[in-house]
């Protein structure tokens, strides 16, 4: 079903209130210092937030839990739509579908959640301070791994499947409401794309590409690495709010039970080995472990960008480190 279609937000509103009564649905909700997302009900329909930049919490928490046990039943996975998904967090799904998804040695539990679960995506009709996924060569919209796609513009609301699942689900919708439609992108929703990208570019035009950070990780001098981690406190913040980031523990407990928790390659001991060796004993070397990560080691194996643009890890800092000014010291 390509195209996109037109409603009104009050036709959208009430074919909403019809899918809670199939599909667990969580969207973005106005907090009182964020957006998140919640699992939301009838009541909350007027409240959802569209198009708003990052929800606080990324994507893969809904598939790769922070604490789960990963020898129990798994039957009890519920029909789920997620959304309000910026791009930044839908590019993520490069690297964990390659990581989770792998051939040889998939994970079944990311994978019957990933089956269940129905994204859609959305614009975003504004900038947060540390966006940046333009300088990654990403935009501030969907472009991958979506089934659905929403806008809400002027009192309306656009959507444009993008999977089969997408489609069932925007074939259902429109069999009950009336709805205008067409084959191109609207021109409104071109325009705030438009606008956004060169709001981005503007604003970090002194950041640089996501290759040009890696050679500079790479040929760094210990002393900036030094410099930076002096407020790091080791929380494993940037790790646990990254979107793409999978480093995990598992911990057997009585009972047959064997834990998955993630982990983060800021906390000491993380590479810590039985006869008491530690690699990255050091802070500054654990804090710089964790850009080659990102801009070296990921990308190399998996041919996927480690780091999405999407500033979360800047905003999560307790340190207040933020992440780019560090690349833009080691690229001048």
């Amino acid at each position: 079903m390509a195209g996109y279609y037109k409603l009104d937000k009050e036709v959208w509103d009430g074919a909403l209130a019809g899918i809670l009564n199939t599909y667990r649905v969580f969207a973005p909700l106005k907090g009182v210092k964020a957006t998140d997302y919640e699992c939301i009900g009838e009541a909350h329909i007027p409240d959802i937030v569209y198009n708003h930049p990052k929800p606080v919490i990324p994507l893969k928490t809904f598939f790769i839990p922070i604490k789960e046990n990963v020898v129990a039943d798994t039957a009890g996975i519920h029909p789920t739509i997620i959304m309000g998904i910026p791009g930044c967090d839908l590019a993520a799904l490069d690297l964990l579908d390659k990581f989770f998804l792998d051939e040889d040695y998939p994970d079944t539990y990311y994978a019957s959640r990933r089956k269940h679960t129905i994204l859609v995506g959305a614009d975003c009709h504004l900038t947060d301070t540390h966006c940046h996924c333009t300088s990654y060569g990403l935009n501030p919209y969907p472009e991958k791994h979506h089934d659905l796609s929403v806008h809400v513009l002027n009192g309306h609301v656009w959507l444009s499947s993008h999977s089969e699942k997408g489609a069932h689900l925007l074939s259902g919708i429109l069999d009950s409401v009336s709805f205008e439609s067409m084959d191109e992108v609207p021109l409104e929703i071109q325009h705030v794309r438009q606008q956004q990208k060169r709001e981005l570019e503007k604003r970090n035009k002194r950041l640089p590409n996501y290759q040009e950070s890696t050679d500079a990780v790479v040929n760094s001098e210990a002393s900036v690495w030094h410099s930076y981690s002096r407020t790091c406190v080791s929380c494993g913040a940037c790790a646990t709010i990254c979107p793409t980031c999978t480093c995990f523990l598992l911990i057997d407990r009585p009972g047959f039970e064997k834990v998955r928790q993630l982990d983060a390659c800021q906390y000491p001991g993380f590479e810590r080995t039985a006869g008491g060796e530690d690699p990255l004993k050091r802070l500054d070397n654990r804090f710089k472990n964790r850009y080659l990560c990102k801009y070296l080691y990921r990308p190399e194996k998996y041919e996927a960008m480690a780091c999405t643009g999407c500033g979360r890890c800047i905003d999560a800092c307790i340190g207040k480190i933020d992440k780019n000014e560090l690349l833009v010291e080691l690229t001048k």
